[in-house]
């Protein structure tokens, strides 16, 4: 079975003002910025990382069936003389642009999750539940940092119906960029907690941090949020300022979506829960309170991206954590 395509190398071109080298495919199956894994078909981005340089591996990429290598106009040194080639000025700002482009043709309904815990399992509930209601994107692992959401937006097939981008941050200042990158419908905070708050001067630091990523909403985006936490009325705050529609969950009264009780099996978590009043019951085949909370939530965002959350709610008895 032949893998379609997922970009025609002129579009790519163009999206990232790219000078072709040699003879190059009319189209690429998949992005990869990884040589051990690349698939025949795929093209090869040479990202610089910490401890290694994609250029060193150009050649290992092609062997194994890339159909083209994206690279630095600057390390073009050393590489294969025939080697189809994008030259960029630099290749991760050349993997922005490409998920700018990614952005721009689709049509699906973008969801966008952060949290100081939870982001990966939530993402993965969320996915799980979108299934049937059309083609869902999403990272298969944590690709939530500055190369991270880049790759999965890159990634998106031009049919997908909807998308689940997961973002994180270690310091100040990453989460906006990288919510307007993935310009979400929907963007849902799980948690605030003490994770990295070696970068931040308190708590409050990290939920001005996690709030940004409603910065990122389309006009006439939701933001769904934990509504019941010590900082969350700076979560509100920029909320309010960002989104038409504001939403959020917990255990105390007054939440759109409210956990009223949770119970623990061996092998599952069985809730209570409520919307604007009506009662809201749902199973998770695996216990754990945590993830009584942040189905909840997924409950809320998926209603934001007009999924029936009835529906929804029963869906997720099928979910287990991966």
């Amino acid at each position: 079975m032949t893998t379609p395509p997922l970009w025609t190398v002129a579009p790519m071109a163009e999206a990232m003002r790219a000078e072709r080298r040699n003879t190059l495919p009319a189209s690429v199956t998949g992005i990869s910025i990884d040589s051990r894994t690349i698939a025949p078909g795929e093209a090869f981005f040479a990202i610089a990382g910490d401890r290694h340089d994609g250029h060193a591996f150009v050649a290992a990429a092609l062997d194994k069936g890339a159909g083209l290598a994206v690279v630095a106009a600057d390390k073009l040194a050393g590489l294969p003389a025939n080697a189809p080639l994008l030259v960029v000025a630099d290749v991760l700002e050349g993997l922005r642009d490409l998920a700018r482009a990614a952005r721009a043709r689709s049509t699906a309904k973008i969801a966008a999750i952060t949290g100081s815990v939870g982001k990966t399992s939530t993402k993965e509930m969320l996915r799980a539940v979108l299934m049937p209601h059309g083609p869902v994107h999403a990272a298969e692992a944590s690709y939530n940092n500055h190369w991270g959401v880049p790759l999965t937006l890159a990634r998106m097939s031009a049919d997908a119906a909807f998308a689940v981008i997961e973002i994180g941050m270690n310091h100040p200042g990453e989460i906006e960029p990288l919510a307007r990158l993935a310009r979400p419908h929907v963007a849902l905070i799980t948690t605030v907690g003490t994770a990295h708050l070696e970068a931040f001067a308190d708590i409050e630091g990290i939920a001005a941090e996690k709030a940004a990523i409603f910065a990122g909403l389309e006009p006439g985006g939701a933001a769904i949020l934990p509504g019941d936490l010590p900082v969350s009325p700076i979560l509100l705050d920029v909320a309010r300022r960002h989104a038409a529609q504001v939403v959020t969950f917990g255990a105390a009264e007054g939440m759109t979506y409210r956990l009223k009780s949770v119970t623990l099996a061996e092998d599952a978590t069985v809730v209570q829960a409520a919307h604007a009043g009506a009662p809201l019951l749902y199973k998770i085949r695996s216990p754990g309170r945590h993830f009584a909370m942040n189905a909840l939530g997924v409950i809320a965002a998926a209603g934001a991206l007009g999924c029936d959350t009835a529906v929804v709610a029963c869906d997720l008895g099928q979910w287990q954590p991966p």
